[in-house]
């Protein structure tokens, strides 16, 4: 327990006082936001900054800070550790300096930034991963809701020739083509202070649980501070890969730029984007307690790291009313991200390709030429076993690889208005490295020895930071170049 307590004090007061230092760097001040300057009634909206904060955590928090967890914490107490850590340094600085520098560009979205800061070559490069990971998001966003509603709800095994199991994916399905077609949000938006209340009351009441249910954690020692995985995994990169949105994700900042149009004044951007992800790491932290406590209870094998745990964890620590309400909490949690991500993506292909979407056929054509490969993912998710396991890596890996485009564009856009670009530069090699040696060493890749995919991962680290630092002097060069004449 010691080493959960020492990893959430690093989680508040660490975010507390690092959260300050990055608001100092980026410099907010009284300027117009593109809330009020470019003001339309449909995108640029200002809203008040607790609705922002609510439906900012909303679409980032899908399912990604309770399974990455769930299966993180099988690496042992490090993660009590690791998680805050990260979240503080790298995650909340990511997704605060994603969204303020929208606003300083006009409210301009992810893609428009990596092509204004880091080129069209690397924007080509970028778009191609943005898509395939918002695919994957919407996969993963329909089978975890589905499967928790058709197994803690319905009492019922979601195994594919279960057509229960299919009904629900349907209602899922059908529910985000509303949202892929039409501007449902506004009407969703009514409604999100209802799930923000489950969401949060759900997690405090399974934080609380923990101690009222004396939970047995471990504490870090010097047996076990290089990651325990049962499995004999090693810590880096699977561990960074596996726990995803709960410390760093790269869809947080398409999602940070969405908000960055609502926003009404630019101190307001250390709340609504940097506290959002300390939060979302206190989620983080409370479920990978919530899933060590439940595992040192001991449960069948195959149900380790398994969305299952979310249901043992609820109904062994709220009960059966309270277990009902928090699994609930947690199904709200991916489908209101899965909604975005795939109304993002029609958004993204229609501008990437010029395909006009004010008519209702093309925005049909669109959204049918999205939903086929996203039914095609769950389908082979549902045929193997290991299935769920090899979307969730995939889904995990490109998630981190979008990240490392949006610490380049950020070290850029700092070495510009001549900045501490250390502090996004840092968090932005480590990630390189963490996929790089990844999809290097793992079985979904190319797998190579471990050590071999090091060496090529620091190769492959070197050359990012190489490349990003002369971008943004380069640039610099040509603004000052600009200035002079």
């Amino acid at each position: 327990m010691t080493t959960f307590l020492i990893g959430l004090a690093i989680l508040l007061i660490g975010g507390a006082l690092y959260g300050a230092y990055c608001e100092k760097v980026f410099g907010p001040d009284d300027r117009k936001t593109p809330a009020l300057a470019q003001s339309d009634g449909v995108d640029y909206v200002p809203m008040k900054k607790w609705k922002n904060s609510l439906i900012e955590l909303l679409n980032i928090a899908g399912t990604g800070p309770i399974l990455g967890p769930i299966q993180g914490i099988l690496f042992g107490p490090i993660a009590f550790i690791l998680i805050p850590i990260g979240c503080v340094f790298g995650g909340a600085l990511h997704d605060y300096m994603s969204g303020m520098i929208s606003i300083r560009e006009k409210g301009a979205q992810m893609p428009s930034l990596i092509s204004r800061f880091l080129g069209n070559k690397v924007f080509q490069v970028y778009n191609i991963f943005l898509c395939l990971l918002m695919l994957l998001v919407g996969a993963v966003f329909i089978y975890t809701p589905g499967d928790l509603v058709v197994t803690q709800i319905l009492n019922m095994k979601s195994t594919i020739n279960n057509p229960v199991v299919w009904i629900v994916y349907g209602l899922i399905f059908l529910y985000y083509l509303c949202a892929t077609l039409f501007p449902i949000d506004k009407i969703i938006g009514k409604v999100y202070p209802i799930f923000g209340a489950i969401l949060l009351l759900s997690a405090a009441g399974v934080g609380i649980g923990i101690f009222t249910q004396g939970y047995d954690l471990a504490n870090l020692s010097l047996a076990n501070w290089k990651g325990i995985h049962p499995d004999g995994i090693p810590l880096i990169p699977t561990f960074f890969v596996t726990v995803a949105c709960g410390i760093v994700s790269g869809f947080h900042s398409t999602q940070a730029t969405l908000i960055a149009r609502s926003v009404s004044n630019e101190k307001e951007g250390k709340t609504t984007f940097y506290n959002m992800m300390i939060l979302e790491g206190l989620i983080a932290m409370i479920w990978a307690a919530a899933a060590m406590g439940i595992y040192n209870k001991g449960i069948p094998k195959e149900l380790v790291g398994s969305p299952d745990v979310i249901g043992l964890v609820a109904r062994d620590l709220l009960g059966s009313i309270g277990g009902i309400i928090a699994i609930i909490g947690v199904i709200v949690l991916p489908i209101t991200s899965g909604d975005t991500a795939l109304r993002s993506l029609r958004l993204m292909l229609a501008d990437y390709f010029h395909y006009d979407q004010k008519e209702k056929k093309h925005r049909v054509i669109l959204s049918i030429c999205i939903f086929i490969p996203v039914i095609a993912i769950l389908i082979f998710a549902k045929l193997s076993a290991s299935g769920f396991n090899i979307l969730w890596r995939y889904f995990s890996w490109s998630n981190q690889t979008i990240a490392i485009f949006a610490f380049a564009m950020i070290t850029v856009y700092l070495i510009i208005k001549e900045k501490n670009y250390i502090i996004s530069l840092i968090p932005g090699m480590f990630y390189s490295f963490v996929i790089f040696s990844y999809i290097f060493n793992a079985q979904i890749g190319f797998n190579l020895n471990i050590n071999i995919s090091y060496v090529l991962a620091a190769i492959f680290t070197v050359l990012y930071a190489i490349l990003t630092v002369r971008s943004g002097r380069k640039l610099k060069s040509k603004a000052d170049t600009k200035l002079a004449d």
